[in-house]
């Protein structure tokens, strides 16, 4: 039975989370929850507010409690994202007749904004898992999904992504990973640097160059873990996002099926972009929902914090500070579409940026501004909280 299913079902069995203005100021602050004076929920089907409950109820009791022990002790929590993946987050937009959801995007990014408030590192790595999983739902052939697929939905077995080299980052066309092609095998020889998961997931998408120098030289390969030649290095040491490992990934003439390639040869470089062109919406739907648990920590210390005899809610000074840094960052109510036209880059919020179009290449395009002067101002409001 595909995950999707139960999702509906359980959303309506989840507990109910209250938006009322009120509560934004009476929620007790020593739970993670949702209540806010900005309705995360505005603008949603009553279907995306089910699945946004789900995520929601699941990050502030799953998630939250144990993010900082997962973080400090490095732990990647296996167990937890297995009981997301009950819920469907495991294959959120894969298809159902291999054990996804079927979800659309935005149904991922309102699911990926909500779980970020429990733990944005853990819900950054289900992202990627996600990517990976969609992307051999959609380019492998019937072996291959059928395969693969079950068991990343079901997080029976987790995913990787490998595209960054030690000599290729942002230009990943010149990466440099070779597959020889050897009766019904590939020789890989190369290394991966910085893979979310390396070490510890089983599954491995991996670019490759099958062919000459640039993108249509690339391919790519379904590594799984325990193949011959496959290693990895240490596991990187990083100031945060703990509960994801990162670590590099090696091969060394490490023999993979050509049953295991996605697509044809020379298609890998294509299927990397039309990954991550979903991968970059899911990864910035974390960093909001990592902001919005921000915010109400903020707010939640601004409400129990108590100097000169009274909360710093109550203090007239800061209520200036925070009507200071509301001119300069005005939350949307909801997920209205603003575009900003003709209003200077400062006068638009962070959460509403300014669209305008530009020309590139003849083509006219729309380019987003944010204003450095409005994210300094919010920077050292925040940071005078935290001295206080």
């Amino acid at each position: 039975m595909a995950a999707g299913r139960p999702l509906g079902r359980i959303a309506k069995l989840g507990s109910s989370i209250c938006r009322n203005q009120r509560l934004f100021l009476n929620r007790s602050p020593q739970r993670r929850g949702v209540a806010s004076c900005v309705d995360p929920a505005h603008g949603l089907t009553e279907e995306q507010k089910e699945f946004q409950k789900v995520a929601f109820d699941f990050a502030a009791n799953e998630m939250a409690p144990h993010m900082a022990e997962w973080d400090q002790k490095e732990m990647f929590p296996v167990e937890t994202m297995r009981k997301a993946a009950q819920l469907g987050f495991g294959g959120i937009y894969v298809q159902p007749d291999v054990g996804g959801s079927g979800l659309s995007r935005l149904d991922t990014s309102v699911i990926f904004e909500a779980l970020s408030t429990g733990c944005v590192s853990t819900t950054a790595y289900i992202s990627i898992h996600n990517m990976c999983a969609w992307m051999i739902d959609t380019f492998g052939n019937t072996e291959q999904r059928e395969k693969f697929c079950p068991q990343l939905c079901s997080m029976e077995k987790f995913a990787s992504y490998c595209l960054t080299e030690p000599g290729s980052g942002s230009d990943a066309a010149s990466l440099l990973t070779t597959a020889q092609l050897r009766g019904d095998h590939y020789i890989l020889n190369g290394s991966k640097a910085f893979i979310s998961g390396g070490g510890d997931t089983d599954v491995y998408v991996v670019m490759c160059r099958t062919g000459g120098k640039g993108a249509k030289g690339i391919s790519c390969l379904v590594v799984e873990k325990g193949t011959p030649g496959l290693s990895f290095g240490k596991k990187e040491k990083k100031m945060g996002w703990n509960s994801q490992p990162t670590r590099a990934v090696i091969f060394e003439d490490c023999g993979v099926p050509v049953a295991n390639r996605l697509g044809e040869e020379g298609q890998g470089f294509n299927i990397a972009m039309k990954g991550l062109n979903g991968g970059r919406i899911n990864i910035a739907s974390c960093s909001l929902g990592a902001a919005h648990a921000s915010v109400q920590l903020a707010r939640d210390h601004l409400l129990v914090r108590k100097q000169f005899g009274e909360t710093l809610s109550n203090n007239q000074f800061f209520l200036k500070l925070a009507k200071r840094a509301h001119r300069w960052l005005r939350l949307p109510p909801g997920r209205e579409a603003a575009t900003g036209w003709g209003k200077p880059p400062e006068r638009v919020s962070l959460s509403r940026p300014n669209l305008r179009h530009r020309s590139l290449n003849g083509v006219k395009k729309k380019a987003i501004f944010f204003s450095p002067k409005k994210n300094l101002h919010l920077f050292h409001f925040f940071i005078l909280l935290s001295k206080i």
